[in-house]
Parts: C-alpha cells; structure tokens; sequence
C-alpha cells in the first residue's frame, strides 16, 4: 500500500471505528427499521413527516457505514513514522505561504480528540510534504492555481 492509496490509521482509531461500525450495522440499523415501521403504521406515507425524517436517517447511516467499510478496508494500521521524513502519521510544523502552521498529515479520523487541523496524504499540501524532512522547502498548487511556497520546520509522530 503506497500513501496515496489506503489511510494511515492508529490502532486506537482503527478500534473506534470498528465499534461504530459494529454499533451501526446492529443496533443501528435495527434502530432505525423500527423507527420506520412505527412511522409507516402512522397512516398515509406522502404527507408523513415522521417517516420521510427516519427513511433520510436511514440514508445518513447507511452512508456512513459504507465510509467506514471503505476506510477500515483500506487502512494501514500501525504507529506513526518516528524517522524525521514526513509521512501519514506525521504531525509538521511548517510555514506555508509565510506563515506558521502545526497539522496532522492523515486523516481526519485519527486526530479525532485533538485540535490539530489534518490534511490528508492526498490533499495538495500532504502530497507536497510526503517525503520531506525538517528544513525541507517544497510548494505546492492551490487549488486556485498558486503557487504556495511552504517550509518544513518541525516534524514528529502522532501519539494521539
């Protein structure tokens, strides 16, 4: 698996999203179908409010349960590079377009209970970094076609 094809997940988040994945695919899902059942035996279905509300639920959670199939499917799970080159897993201090910035380079649900900004392996700006090691210069395109020159100043694993 290279950078760009899977996410780079702790064992902790990989854990997380496997219960809520769990959590939603029983107690969820059968949650949800009684809530249905009950808003269907309400009477006429085209002007039931309560029943277009839960089958919509229904269509968030069913969304949701294919985003974690997808990300726990392809995740790589294992701790964050300790080797000073900035890969998934890699929190990076860097000054991009002149000014200083501390993010995660991963995905969102890794960084889960931080306040830490996360751009992904597959962003601009992540795939510019991956590689590079601390007084690395690089840059990027925005995706309003700049150029955004960006300086590595600090990089260290994610511990959560």
């Amino acid at each position: 698996m290279t950078e760009t094809t899977g996410t780079w997940l702790t064992q902790e988040a990989y854990d997380r999203l496997q219960a809520e994945y769990d959590h939603l695919v029983t107690e969820g899902r059968a949650t949800i179908a009684k809530e249905i059942d009950e808003r269907r035996q309400e009477g006429d279905l085209k002007e039931n409010g309560g029943y277009h509300a839960a089958r919509e639920e229904q269509a968030k959670q069913e969304a949701r349960i294919e985003q974690l199939r997808h990300i726990l499917d392809n995740a790589t799970v294992g701790e964050a590079n300790t080797g000073g080159t900035i890969t998934s897993g890699t929190v990076v201090t860097a000054e991009v377009a002149g000014r200083e910035m501390r993010f995660l380079v991963g995905s969102r649900e890794v960084a889960g209970g931080t306040d830490l900004d996360v751009f992904s392996a597959q962003s601009p700006l992540g795939e510019a970094l991956l590689g590079k090691s601390e007084g690395d210069s690089t840059s990027y395109t925005a995706p309003n076609g700049n150029d955004i020159a960006v300086k590595v100043v600090k990089v260290e694993p994610f511990n959560g």
